[in-house]
């Protein structure tokens, strides 16, 4: 079975796997409004570098939850190495059938997952984090988008450039899913990918890590899926946005 592109990159050191990238998940924290003492979800936590910062940053306790156990298993030595067992907790759990009661949560995140999933599990997930979300809680997201319905042909390449079946969805019917579940208020941001353009590496990861990105990627064995994958979002993936989405129960 061909890897996936965001277990790909995170073999070869990327430790930033959103659309938007640093810039988008910051935009994001800010419309959380966070404060010591809020119980906070993350969806697909993967290494938990998400959740590490905003406990570091606010004092909130924090349950992430993630289908892959490697990523936990990551996760947690992470978490362990920054002294914050305390305020966080990860489980392996399912996004479409979460094990947690109604209005548990105070925010719900979850970035680059809804576009992989179909149109009827994108719903299904949405409907969950709504359940679990106090009254006035905020759904927090980050995913793949278009302004042009006319990119079918970058979609297909997309798919084959990263080995996912994803499903992004247009700008405005992103949107749509949301307020269609129930949420009062839906704003959002959108931009220029910049998960692999070589200034947004250098942003979410730094200079270091970025060269270490990049020897990884050259060696002989990964040079294939690093080329592929590079050349699609410099050349037709251009075509292709973030969006992050702040939505209100």
């Amino acid at each position: 079975m061909a890897e996936a592109g965001h277990d790909f990159l995170a073999r070869l050191g990327k430790r930033r796997l959103r659309p938007g990238g640093v810039a988008a998940t910051n935009w994001l924290m800010e419309q959380g409004e966070f404060h010591p003492g809020m119980q906070v979800l993350e969806v697909a936590c993967n290494m938990g570098t998400t959740s590490i910062e905003l406990a570091k940053k606010y004092q909130v306790q924090i349950t992430g939850i993630d289908l892959n156990r490697k990523a936990l298993e990551k996760a947690q030595v992470n978490i362990k190495k920054a002294h914050l067992e305390d305020l966080i907790h990860v489980q392996r759990a399912n996004a479409l059938k979460l094990p947690f009661p109604d209005n548990s949560f105070d925010i719900v995140i979850n970035e680059a997952m809804l576009t992989m999933l179909p149109e009827n599990a994108k719903a299904k997930a949405v409907q969950e984090y709504y359940r679990v979300l106090k009254p006035g809680g905020k759904l927090l997201t980050h995913d793949v988008s278009y302004l042009d319905r006319s990119v079918v042909s970058e979609l297909a390449a997309l798919r084959q450039a990263i080995n996912v079946n994803v499903t992004p969805l247009y700008i405005d019917d992103w949107k749509d899913l949301f307020k269609q579940t129930g949420f009062k208020q839906v704003d959002s941001i959108s931009g220029q990918m910049t998960l692999m353009s070589p200034k947004g590496m250098v942003q979410d990861e730094g200079v270091p890590n970025t060269l270490r990105i990049l020897r990884n990627g050259i060696k002989k064995e990964n040079r294939p899926m690093f080329k592929k994958m590079f050349k699609f979002f410099n050349t037709k993936g251009k075509k292709l946005r973030y969006i992050a989405v702040t939505s209100t129960k």
